[in-house]
């Protein structure tokens, strides 16, 4: 039971949103200084992993943080969250290695496990139904703002005074969060003593590093058929079996099949796994795009995700304020469709492309992905009880996430080997001599309009039209999940945000 006084709710929401703010800002503004970031630090061919990291501990957390929750409480572990959140922000300062990055960016996810799915769970324990719709589409409003600030801060910070404090800036922003939730949020709930699933805990996470570091290491560092490659692939298949077997046996698990049996809920979850790997491809790739191909600097980079991110704060804002009004699916099929078409477009890009084209794809991109942050993460604790909210937002959460990490990976992929077969072969049918391996490892040589400068005109041309193709046809294999998440879509069913037995709480109020 949570009880709450009316004039400390807008303090607890600020709390929240701060938060949320935080967490989600965390990946874009890294993702939009990660040239300068590596080019200092060094390996280009690990940059994946500072994002990767983040995403998998943020994932591996979230199940957990999420049940542990509906048992003990949502405060403690939220607390948790904030401060764990804060000590790894400020190592991530400290690292003199992208090997230390990663690692210290996996303590950051950590705590951004706890912060993000127990923040909407609190949110929908202690606002009256008639407000969730509202407070539902400022949350999913403020996912986008993130996206907006993180950016525009990352590349400010980059250009100007020192990519360190791209993590230190977390610092104010977690403390202010931690006194509002700390002092003001008032929680009593009935600690019910069961036991936790660690064995589904432990399964579930190792069965993820392991197809992690297979589809990361495979090609690169071993042959896809070293018993290396082949012994990852083959713990991530035993772990997965083993925790599938798991949450059918024990009483209370990690993820509980039983809620999947809803139609809106499984739906829900595979939008938001589908649409979160389509949205990250273009999120990450797009300034890369734009410094390695038409020669931009991480500040231009960072402005030309700012339509996208402003068409998600616009969607994502309108879909709070229609969930009471109309079906969820009803949101959701036409800004999933806009979703589909701006990845879909993206593919036409060139070398010789305008930034205002870029521009208008990113905006139809950003209205087609906003709803997902507010209506998906409202639909996915409809018609749970309050001892249920914490699970079934943290799952939402989790599958979202690991359709990002695994999009992330994947693309990744995809992208590597395309950029090396089109070097390949256009220095191969020339007379120019390719650059050296440790000269295209370096991200100044496709990033740093300096170090362009200074390669000749024809060696420049051919990199920049590889990097070109490869990240275009990158793009192309991202409409597939884009497709997906639009087909998830129809199956939502006819419910809409309004009062039933089970979403109106169980002894939730926001009054004394």
């Amino acid at each position: 039971m949570v009880t709450t006084k009316k004039n400390h709710l807008g303090i607890i929401i600020g709390g929240l949103l701060l938060s949320i703010l935080m967490a989600s800002m965390d990946n874009t503004i890294v993702a939009t200084a990660m040239g300068t970031i590596v080019g200092e630090l060094g390996g280009f061919d690990k940059f994946v992993w500072v994002t990767s990291a983040y995403m998998v501990a943020e994932m591996a957390g979230m199940p957990i943080f999420g049940k542990l929750s509906d048992m003990y409480g949502r405060k403690r572990f939220f607390i948790f969250g904030i401060l764990v959140f804060m000590l790894g922000s400020i190592l991530c300062g400290t690292a003199d290695s992208i090997v230390e990055l990663s690692i210290y960016r996996a303590i950051q996810g950590i705590g951004g496990g706890a912060l993000i799915p127990i923040a909407f769970t609190i949110m929908f324990d202690s606002v009256p139904l008639e407000n969730r719709g509202k407070l539902g589409g400022l949350f999913g409003a403020v996912f986008g703002m993130s996206s907006i600030f993180g950016p525009l801060l990352g590349a400010y910070i980059t250009d100007y005074i020192s990519w360190e404090w791209i993590f230190y800036i977390n610092l104010p922003i977690g403390i202010i969060s931690f006194f509002m939730i700390a002092f003001f949020y008032k929680e009593t709930h009935e600690h019910s003593k069961q036991r936790i699933d660690w064995l589904g805990a432990f399964t579930l996470v190792g069965a993820v590093i392991c197809l992690m570091f297979a589809l990361e290491l495979g090609g690169k560092e071993y042959a896809w058929d070293s018993w290396n490659i082949l012994g990852l692939f083959a713990g991530f298949v035993i772990l997965t079996l083993i925790f599938l077997v798991t949450e059918t046996k024990v009483a209370e698990p990690i993820i509980s099949y039983a809620m999947f049996r809803k139609k809106l809920y499984s739906s829900s979850n595979l939008m938001a796994m589908f649409s979160g790997a389509a949205f990250i491809t273009a999120s990450i790739y797009i300034p890369i795009f734009i410094q390695g191909v038409l020669g931009g600097s991480a500040t231009n980079s960072g402005l030309v995700l700012l339509p996208m991110m402003l068409g998600s704060v616009v969607t994502a804002t309108l879909g709070g304020f229609l969930m009471t009004k109309i079906k969820y699916r009803t949101i959701m099929i036409p800004t999933l469709f806009l979703l589909v078409v701006g990845v879909a477009l993206l593919t036409t890009l060139s070398v010789d492309s305008s930034r205002l084209t870029v521009t208008l794809y990113m905006v139809l991109i950003g209205l087609g992905i906003g709803a997902s942050f507010s209506v998906l993460s409202n639909a996915a604790i409809h018609a749970f009880s309050a001892r249920q909210r914490g699970s079934a937002s943290s799952t939402l959460n989790f599958l979202r996430s690991l359709g990002m990490t695994i999009g992330i990976t994947v693309f990744g992929i995809i992208q590597s080997h395309v950029f090396m077969r089109k070097l390949t072969d256009t220095f191969a049918g020339s007379g120019d001599q390719m650059p050296s391996e440790e000269l295209l490892s370096d991200p100044h040589v496709l990033l740093s309009p300096e170090t362009r400068a200074e390669l000749p005109a024809p060696v420049l041309d051919k990199i920049t039209e590889a990097l070109s193709s490869s990240i275009v046809q990158t793009f192309a294999w991202g409409i597939i999940p884009a497709v997906l998440a639009l087909g998830a879509a129809f199956f939502m069913g006819r419910d809409k945000l309004e009062a039933t037995e089970e979403n109106d709480g169980e002894g939730y109020s926001a009054s004394h």
